[in-house]
């Protein structure tokens, strides 16, 4: 068993979409980046990489490289996926919080556990999604941006 921690943050403004999860929220200001933006999935995707002992997004998928302008962030996903697999592992658990002060995540749970029980080939019940605010301190009470952490636990199969 390997376990992986993925932590990513980005500031909220205003011409930008807001996309969390895969899913896109209606607000007056989105998530700045040079993918999508997508704060959750990029904690994901770093939770993954980490208990694999494979890096960081930055180092997979760095913001200089054109290809990645704009990116929806499930892509990405789909690619990590694949080097988890082909070392072998599978998901056993995922634990993930979302900090944000506006707009209420509640909403959305469902329909991200569910982008994410499709990528990564799981049951729903394997993922568990929360979100809370800062009681309006730091820059996420402030409404400056939006953070997120994962937590991944991994099971070696085929002799793993």
């Amino acid at each position: 068993m390997r376990v992986g921690i993925g932590f990513d943050v980005h500031p909220l403004v205003r011409g930008e979409t807001l996309i969390i999860g895969g899913v896109h929220i209606p607000a007056e200001r989105g998530l700045q980046g040079h993918s999508d933006a997508d704060v959750l999935t990029h904690a994901l995707i770093d939770a993954i990489l980490g208990a694999l002992g494979r890096g960081d997004l930055g180092q997979h998928f760095p913001d200089t490289e054109e290809e990645y302008k704009g990116i929806n962030s499930l892509l990405l996903l789909e690619r990590v996926f694949s080097l988890m697999q082909a070392d072998c592992y599978r998901i056993n658990n995922i634990d993930l919080v979302i900090m944000a002060q506006v707009p209420k995540m509640s909403p959305y749970y469902e329909e991200i556990k569910r982008n994410y029980a499709q990528v990564l080939e799981l049951n729903h019940t394997q993922i568990n999604l929360k979100a809370t605010t800062t009681e309006r301190l730091g820059f996420i009470g402030r409404e400056e941006g939006i953070a997120a952490q994962a937590i991944v636990s991994l099971v070696g199969s085929k002799g793993r």
